[in-house]
């Protein structure tokens, strides 16, 4: 790379692609080269490629890439490739900052391997896991921490993690950390970091914010811009990706029907809120599927046991909630399904983007009703990526599908299995019948042994039609928009939450309850504020019922809440907080509420 780039010149591959690069080429040390050698990494993925050298030489960097790029490398090489050889200080030299426990773990684990050799001490901090052991592993010292913003801020407050000798402070997954509420954590930890360390962002996507973030934080950034694969002409995309329109009543069957037809090794069904977490699980055990639930109600200890039993191969079937489950990298995931259309492309890519990795092949599918039709279209137009529509498969489909899967099953018995000793069985039975009777009675319990239950019971999933669209009729002006869509300016109420200050509650644990436990993403939430005794937040008036349930079911600081609209929503005033203040009506602008929501 013979000039940096300016951050208004972006690298992409186009720009120094060359097929030939190795690790070697990219200066990476022997213990280095060792390790990747070892774990059968050949080549440099693109962020790989152009990431490191700029890494190397201690530039910030602002880097997009899609999820399974290999961006963990691409920043966790050049992080140990420049870790002094004497570090008697046992204070951090290096701080990664992820948005959740499990990317942590899985971030702190690739740093293990790829340093193993160079005796780098490693620790994941985070929620749920005991703070003695943390503080311990602290005190002994070590070289990278690896911590989500809050437990991060946690110990820096106590004075455990001190940040005096940090030459580098890793960014992952940002957007995801904006969109869950950790801006102000992000900003206070980079505060007590050294000036003149090395800034690194990486995110999937680059909205203002993290644009403004970058701006602030980041000195002369070199950036990189790694664009989504698409399908060359003529050869199948690496995810194959597809929607089912269905009415409300029948997802349940509906999901059962296209998993039992696609017959996946293990799948990601991703649901809105803890409760429809809990129940489909219980449908989907029910249909005879090894499934289990996952999300931000369970314990550290029972998240890490469901995760065991996915990777073990003893389960196969998570449904989770997107907090839950971002940052999970299973190596024999082959579906993930949207039990829900998202409400932002953002959240699509990032769910998605848990299969297809590292030239795997998957598949995404999507359950749309029909008013959710319109948010599939904009998905398409953000990615650049065609959903296919497809019908619910029929019981005739499903019929077809076992049998296949029946016979898929003998002819591989017939090739690898040792047959011989039922040999004795079928002589003696073809005295008594014909041979193809004795076949498709065998054939008969295999099929009803492989896949137990009958297509008689099952009932025919109504076929649904597109709605079509209203927009452009006569007194469609001024309506609100119904779905997955952001409401029109106006569009908007404010939630009474009955936690405040006195429960130590912050913008960001409103935040994060409220986009783990819906489909609302952190951008789509207004002003927020904070009584001594409750909170008011502001949500699009079309998913203002469905954050009041998903709360009513959760808990905030570890505590039950009242949650309900408030009722004082469209007035001009309101007692808060012992002061009569006048309040924002039901025509804030857009752009204000942006704002007073990015100060926080």
């Amino acid at each position: 790379m013979s000039s940096a780039p300016t951050p208004t010149d972006p690298i992409t591959p186009a720009d120094a692609d060359d097929p030939t690069t190795s690790f070697a080429d990219l200066g990476l040390r022997p213990e280095l080269l060792n390790v990747l050698a070892t774990l059968g990494y050949e080549e440099p993925t693109p962020i790989q490629r152009e990431a490191i050298p700029p890494l190397l030489a201690g530039r910030d960097l602002l880097g997009q890439a899609a999820t399974g790029t290999g961006k963990t490398a691409a920043f966790a090489l050049p992080l140990l490739q420049r870790m002094p050889d004497e570090r008697p200080g046992g204070e951090p030299v290096s701080l990664v900052l992820v948005p959740t426990r499990e990317l942590a773990v899985q971030v702190s684990e690739a740093f293990h391997r790829y340093g193993k050799d160079l005796g780098t001490r490693v620790l994941p901090i985070y929620g749920g896991q005991p703070i003695g052991r943390q503080l311990r592993a602290l005190d002994l010292g070590v070289d990278v921490v690896v911590a989500t913003p809050g437990r991060a801020l946690d110990h820096i407050a106590r004075g455990t993690l001190r940040l005096d000798s940090l030459a580098t402070v890793v960014l992952d997954e940002a957007d995801e950390m904006l969109d869950m509420g950790f801006a102000e954590d992000i900003e206070a930890i980079l505060e007590h970091a050294p000036a003149d360390r090395q800034t690194v962002l990486f995110s999937a996507t680059m909205p203002a914010r993290i644009d403004g973030l970058a701006r602030q934080h980041l000195t002369d950034p070199v950036r990189i811009q790694i664009e989504r694969e698409r399908p060359v002409a003529g050869e199948a995309p690496r995810v194959r990706q597809s929607a089912y329109l269905v009415a409300r009543a029948h997802k349940p069957a509906a999901l059962g029907r296209v998993l039992d037809v696609e017959s996946p090794t293990a799948a990601i069904v991703f649901c809105r809120s803890r409760e429809e977490v809990d129940r489909l699980t219980e449908t989907m055990n029910g249909r005879g599927y090894r499934a289990e639930a996952l999300h931000g109600g369970m314990s550290q200890e029972q998240r890490d046991r469901v995760m065991g039993r996915l990777r073990a191969g003893t389960a196969d079937l998570l449904v989770a909630t997107d907090v839950a489950a971002r940052g999970l990298d299973v190596e024999q995931l082959t579906h993930v399904v949207n039990y829900d259309v998202p409400s932002a492309p953002e959240s699509y890519v990032h769910r998605i983007g848990r299969v297809g990795r590292a030239g795997r092949e998957g598949v995404a599918i999507t359950l749309a009703e029909p008013r959710e039709h319109r948010m599939l279209k904009t998905i398409e137009r953000v990615t650049g990526q065609r959903i296919a529509v497809d019908k619910i498969p029929t019981v005739a489909d499903l019929r077809t599908r076992r049998l296949e899967l029946t016979q898929a099953a003998l002819r591989e018995s017939l090739l690898e299995d040792d047959l011989e000793p039922f040999r004795a069985i079928v002589e003696s039975l073809t005295d008594e019948f014909d041979l193809m009777e004795v076949a498709l009675a065998a054939v008969k319990l295999a099929h009803e042994a492989t896949l137990p239950g009958t297509t008689d019971e099952e009932e025919e999933i109504p076929q649904v039609a597109v709605r079509p669209s209203r927009e452009g009729r006569p007194g469609y002006e001024g309506r609100e928009r119904r779905g997955g869509g952001r409401p029109r300016a106006g569009g908007t109420t404010q939630v009474f939450i009955g936690l405040g200050r006195r429960a130590g509650v912050r913008p960001q644990d409103l935040v994060g309850a409220i986009t783990g436990e819906t489909r609302v993403s952190g951008r789509d939430i207004g002003s927020i504020e904070i009584a001594d005794r409750f909170s008011l937040v502001e949500v699009p008036y079309a998913v203002a019922d469905e954050v009041i349930q998903g709360l009513r079911g959760s808990t905030i600081k570890g505590r039950k809440a009242t949650v309900r609209r408030d009722r004082d929503t469209d007035g001009g005033e309101r007692r808060f907080d012992g002061e009569r203040r006048e309040r924002r009506g039901p025509d804030l602008d857009g752009g204000a509420r942006r704002e007073r929501r990015d100060r926080w």
